[in-house]
């Protein structure tokens, strides 16, 4: 479908469709951006976005061994009151995003009718896949398994440590946590940022959700707190992922150097902080490169390394046991998944406690990584439909994690009740979470090698990761202005840095943990309420569309244009040759189609421009 009303009318006057799709606002929230030193920042978001996080690390840093205590009890409270938000919150997620994308707004373009995709397919899916969980799959791919393995399958199966029930409970459960329900946060978030952007006229920016409730306010205090509470919890997230990425890293380092090169490597907070500055330079280089250059270059490899683990671990490995696992553990998932989606622990008795350092945490942490990835989704969508957008985030992403869960969960599990036990649980219990992805490598061949290509992806997706968010809180801290300074950007992959050794330092993983939890849980109440809004947004398009002035539109400049006369050659005679020199073709300008006006649209209330879409 051609949408005719996209032609730009004379004078520089609004196209047909900014009049009647675009918000009614008379500014834009950048208009008052301040700059200076090659600086255009937003006034507001930008001074108090850097000195929260400044002032959060003075006092991390500044309260030494009280930190620790401060951030155990503060993890507790919001585990303790707020869990059963987290899970009722995500459910809503996942139920409206699958609404949106199977009803008739499916059919709806991010940008209009005539908007066409930025990237190619398989470059869009490798930047949602890289930028929403690659580092979490390394990371958890073997640990979480393994200590739901040892549980029995936690508060909610009723299996036997250590057996192969406790196994297929584990492969669900890990399947659970990685499968539809993060990626519906994330769809959600860059589903609304996209639509209010690039359908509605207004800034890629969060304040621009809520002009359905809030009209022109957004572009005041209102519009300002949620810009600015996006960064933080954006700062947040990302500090969490570059310490579990640091984390690891480390600890591949110390594998490969106690393994291979006969020498020790200490696994120290002071080492982590030195890997996490080396991939904060990484990523800096990636940001002065730019979006093409950096982050679409660094997602093609971050799969191609993943894909590489995969393959070797499943070729290699047991293959019929791992597709064994992989039919039994997505079995149990779907079996059990309703149930799963709403679980609580309000029964679990003295078995409570698992759920919540578990699927809370992870609701937490998607969360807490829904603005940054949320926001570079809708970055990169435009052109998409809303159907396309919600098959893209839905299913390509999940199928590969519940795979990956699937293949790396299968072999770690296969080598506990096949060999000798402890093979993987005790580095696990002894060493920490971030040593199990190689205990597990150390069972297969080219150990030396695929630890290497496993260190080197966990260090590609952090740059990717942090680059990501750069990106975003660049965005959001000059006002939803896109044309950021590549210097400006630069600011932010060395707080992220800071604020990830801050945390390290403060109580290490724990620490890690609370952030994501705590900085999260205001700002799920912020998506239920995008979930209302984008029906709002969603509904009013669709009404437009199927409306009688909107048709009349786009016949009206159909019939324009049909009625412009094509100048007929054969109607002026040929100058002679010998009279008029030969014309020289830079002398005469192309026509351009914008001369040729659109007529307005017949009055009709429902879509006065200047009406404000809040309900009434």
């Amino acid at each position: 479908m051609s949408d005719r009303t996209e032609r730009t009318s004379d004078g520089g006057e609004p196209t047909t469709r900014e009049r009647l799709f675009h918000a009614a606002v008379e500014r834009e929230p950048w208009d008052d951006n301040v700059q200076r030193f090659g600086f255009d920042v937003h006034p507001v978001v930008f001074p108090l976005s850097i000195a929260l996080v400044l002032g959060f690390l003075a006092v991390t840093i500044g309260s030494g061994g009280q930190a620790a205590t401060a951030y155990t009890a503060v993890f507790d409270y919001v585990n303790g009151s707020f869990g059963w938000l987290y899970v009722l919150s995500v459910n809503v997620f996942l139920v409206a995003l699958v609404a949106f994308g199977a009803s008739g707004y499916g059919t709806l373009r991010l940008g209009g009718p005539d908007a066409r995709p930025e990237f190619s397919r398989r470059a869009w899916l490798a930047m949602l896949f890289s930028a929403g969980m690659g580092i979490g799959l390394l990371f958890f791919g073997v640990a979480e398994p393994m200590y739901h393995f040892l549980s029995g399958g936690g508060s909610f199966f009723d299996a036997a440590p250590r057996s192969p029930a406790a196994g297929r409970a584990a492969t669900a459960i890990t399947m659970f946590h990685w499968g539809v329900h993060p990626w519906a946060i994330y769809g959600v978030v860059g589903l609304g940022l996209a639509f209010f952007s690039y359908n509605r006229g207004l800034p890629l920016g969060f304040r621009s959700v809520l002009y359905p409730l809030l009209g022109d306010r957004i572009h005041a205090w209102p519009g300002h707190v949620v810009d600015l509470s996006a960064v933080i919890v954006t700062v947040f997230g990302l500090a969490t992922a570059v310490g579990l990425g640091a984390l690891q890293i480390t600890a591949g380092l110390g594998f490969l150097a106690t393994e291979y090169a006969g020498g020790g490597f200490p696994a120290t907070i002071r080492t982590t902080a030195l890997v996490i500055a080396t991939l904060i330079g990484i990523t800096t280089v990636s940001v002065l490169a730019g979006l093409e250059a950096g982050i679409k270059r660094l997602s093609g490899v971050n799969v191609v390394l993943m894909l590489t683990l995969l393959g070797f671990v499943f070729f290699v490995g047991p293959t019929v046991p791992l597709l064994d696992a992989f039919n039994s553990g997505l079995g149990a998932y779907l079996g059990n998944i309703l149930e799963l989606s709403f679980y609580a622990e309000a029964f679990a008795g003295d078995r409570a406690g698992w759920q919540h350092g578990w699927t809370v945490f992870y609701w937490g942490f998607w969360v807490s990584w829904a603005p940054f990835v949320g926001l570079f989704i809708a970055r990169i969508s435009k052109g998409r439909t809303v159907r396309e957008f919600v098959a893209g985030v839905l299913f390509a992403p999940v199928a590969f994690s519940v795979l990956w869960m699937a293949v790396f969960n299968g072999a770690a599990i296969f080598v506990e009740l096949n060999g000798p036990g402890g093979t993987i649980t005790g580095p696990l219990q002894t060493q920490g979470q971030e040593v199990a992805l190689f205990a597990l490598l150390s069972h297969y061949p080219f150990t030396a090698l695929t630890g290497t290509v496993a260190t080197a992806n966990l260090v590609t997706f952090v740059v990717t990761s942090a680059d990501s968010g750069a990106l975003v809180t660049s965005y959001l801290t000059a006002g939803g202005r896109q044309d950021t300074p590549r210097r400006q950007r630069a600011i932010w992959p060395l707080l992220i840095g800071a604020t990830a050794v801050a945390l390290l330092f403060g109580n290490g993983l724990d620490a890690l943990r609370t952030a994501v939890v705590t900085a999260g849980l205001p700002f799920a109440v912020l998506i239920l309420v995008m979930v209302y809004t984008l029906y709002v947004g969603l509904r009013r398009e669709a009404d437009i569309h199927r409306s009688a002035a909107y048709r009349a539109a786009v016949e009206r400049s159909a019939r324009t244009e049909s009625d412009t006369p094509t100048p007929d050659p054969s109607d002026t005679p040929a100058p002679d040759p010998s009279d008029t020199p030969a014309p020289d073709p830079s002398d005469t300008p192309a026509p351009d189609p914008s001369d040729t006006p659109t007529p307005d649209p017949p009055d009709s209330p429902a879509l006065d421009p200047s009406g404000s879409e809040r309900e009434e």
